[in-house]
């Protein structure tokens, strides 16, 4: 079931990006919600925010480790609760996703554009980070609830 979970999110990420390289490679941002959320292509040739860029090859070393070590740990340790494999799943699932692009294109495609209006201009960023990012939350949202029942006792 996981695998599945795992493919179809890595496949809505993919299908966006070849959206976004099909509609948006060449042209203006799409605006959705005046001053708050558009579809601006990006090519993104580091990490979050920018950071490290032109460092790919490191990058799929990394990926490739951390799903890895996320797979074997799943596969050693199979006392997760299906919140806790959802999340792990998203996380792998946004890692392949991205590092899909950066085997295929040598950058990450991004094209989220989020602007508090006026107030923060976020990052620019795709689906797989989202999947990262909740994945991670919720991660960590289980932790501290983990943390609070094993203090209540």
């Amino acid at each position: 079931m996981h695998i599945i979970i795992v493919l179809l999110l890595a496949s809505i990420d993919q299908i966006s990006k070849y959206f976004v390289l099909e509609l948006l490679k060449f042209s203006n941002a799409v605006v959705l919600i005046d001053n708050f959320l558009r579809l601006n292509y990006v090519e993104n040739r580091g990490a979050a925010f920018g950071i490290l860029q032109n460092q790919q090859l490191f990058f799929i070393v990394i990926t490739l480790m951390v799903v890895l070590a996320v797979v074997v740990y799943r596969i050693r340790y199979k006392g997760f609760n299906k919140v806790a494999n959802f999340a792990l799943d998203l996380i792998i699932a946004g890692a392949l996703g991205n590092l899909v692009d950066r085997v295929r294109l040598n950058y990450v495609v991004d094209f989220i554009d989020v602007n508090f209006w006026g107030y923060y201009d976020f990052p620019v960023f795709n689906f797989a980070d989202i999947c990262v990012v909740v994945g991670t939350l919720l991660l960590a949202l289980l932790i501290i609830l983990d943390k609070y029942e094993m203090d209540k006792i």
